[in-house]
């Protein structure tokens, strides 16, 4: 389960970082993120903040949730890799229901390195 401090949940978060933030489109998710340290306004959270946004376009309530426990799954793996007073709102799109948990990883971290949120990952043993 994501912590309590890294969750967005007031509307006025969620619209701020959808309109003034980056967005990077991958497969079965829209990332946005809006980086508060290039912006004047004061972020009181201790580390980054995750929203969902996961409409009835995704299927029933019952896959709706599916989808969401697992993004927010993948989201705690990624609290102490993403920098500090960033906010991140997730959109999933309608194929985010048949994908794997793998793939939106894959997807969320991609889209993170994209708008150079992540240190890419090397390869070497």
């Amino acid at each position: 389960m994501l912590p309590e401090p890294h969750r967005l949940r007031r509307h006025a978060d969620f619209s701020l970082t959808v309109r003034r933030g980056r967005r990077m489109g991958r497969g079965d998710l829209v990332v946005h993120a809006l980086d508060h340290a290039q912006t004047d306004k004061l972020v009181s959270s201790g580390g980054p903040r995750f929203g969902l946004v996961v409409s009835k376009a995704v299927g029933p309530a019952v896959t709706r949730h599916r989808v969401a426990r697992r993004l927010r799954h993948v989201c705690v793996d990624l609290i102490e890799l993403i920098p500090t007073g960033t906010d991140v709102v997730i959109r999933a799109l309608p194929g985010a229901a048949t994908a794997s948990s793998r793939d939106l990883d894959k997807q969320l971290r991609a889209g993170l390195l994209r708008l150079d949120l992540l240190a890419p990952v090397s390869n070497s043993a």
